[in-house]
């Protein structure tokens, strides 16, 4: 018998991306859950021309609302598939996932070399989850350096296997049992809402990651703990300069000058700032 796929999507006035994500989706997800923050654009309108089956909720944070969604949905498929609304999955993406829950994948997959070919296991029972590369699109070019590709991140996992990290910023997806294997194929993150959009979302962002490493909750182990080691503001300027150099994020070219600026430093400064704000006002 055929595994089944559910995918699970957050949306809040999505209406820019929303219909190119579920595009991707259609013939792989057998169920789509949309779980809306009560968007004021045609968002909901998009969803329901997809067939889609629509909650709202008021939005706390990303793992709130996904965790609530694998709490009180009824989903009756064998796999939960993880998408935001501004990302979709390549079409070789979507065959491999097909292939690879139905239990034979073939060896003509598009796109993956004879190593991976070797490496992506068909869904046995010991695997419960499957790790996915992101691939970056920022002004419509693809972000390949900089240490941003690849990054791994488990979207795939059998109904009752994964569950979000609880945190407010950077939340990862757990697996909860069985073993884990990574997928040959990327699937794609391109805003579409502009950068004014995007620079506003990272304002929220640098708010919600500067209350968590005042509560203590950021930087506890590895890279993240280096870096929250570092100075304030002068760490943002340090790590700019290792990615865009040492990583060799010039190679993205103007745009990827524009990106790495915002994303490694001014984003990075930002955080530094509220928390400077956040532990003056005391």
């Amino acid at each position: 018998m055929r595994s089944s796929v559910a995918a699970v999507i957050l949306t809040y006035n999505e209406e820019s991306n929303l219909e190119r994500c579920l595009k991707s989706i259609v013939g792989l997800a057998q169920e789509i859950f949309v779980v809306d923050s009560y968007s004021t654009d045609k968002t909901l309108d998009i969803a329901g021309k997809y067939k889609a089956n629509i909650s709202q909720r008021p939005f706390k944070n990303q793992a709130d609302q996904f965790n609530w969604a694998l709490d009180n949905l009824d989903v009756k498929s064998d796999w939960i598939l993880r998408l935001d609304a501004d990302e979709y999955l390549t079409p070789e993406l979507k065959l491999e996932i097909s292939q690879v829950i139905s239990g034979h994948q073939q060896e003509s997959l598009p796109a993956v070399a004879s190593q991976r070919r070797r490496e992506h296991k068909s869904a046995t029972a010991e695997v419960s989850g499957y790790y996915i590369k992101r691939r970056v699109y920022f002004l419509g070019r693809w972000m390949r350096h900089g240490g941003y590709y690849p990054a791994w991140f488990l979207r795939l996992w059998r109904k009752g296997a994964g569950r979000i990290e609880e945190r407010e910023m950077d939340e990862h997806a757990l697996l909860l049992r069985g073993k884990a294997a990574k997928l040959g194929n990327d699937f794609v993150d391109d805003n579409q809402n502009g950068l004014t959009a995007w620079m506003a979302k990272h304002n929220d962002y640098a708010l919600r990651e500067a209350s968590e490493v005042i509560k203590g909750s950021r930087g506890q182990g590895g890279k993240r703990s280096f870096y929250y080691e570092l100075p304030p503001f002068f760490r943002a300027f340090a790590y700019f300069i290792y990615r865009y150099f040492f990583r060799l994020g010039f190679l993205d070219g103007k745009k990827g000058f524009v990106f790495h600026f915002l994303h490694g430093f001014w984003y990075r400064f930002l955080i530094d700032a509220k928390i400077y704000e956040k532990r003056a006002s005391k």
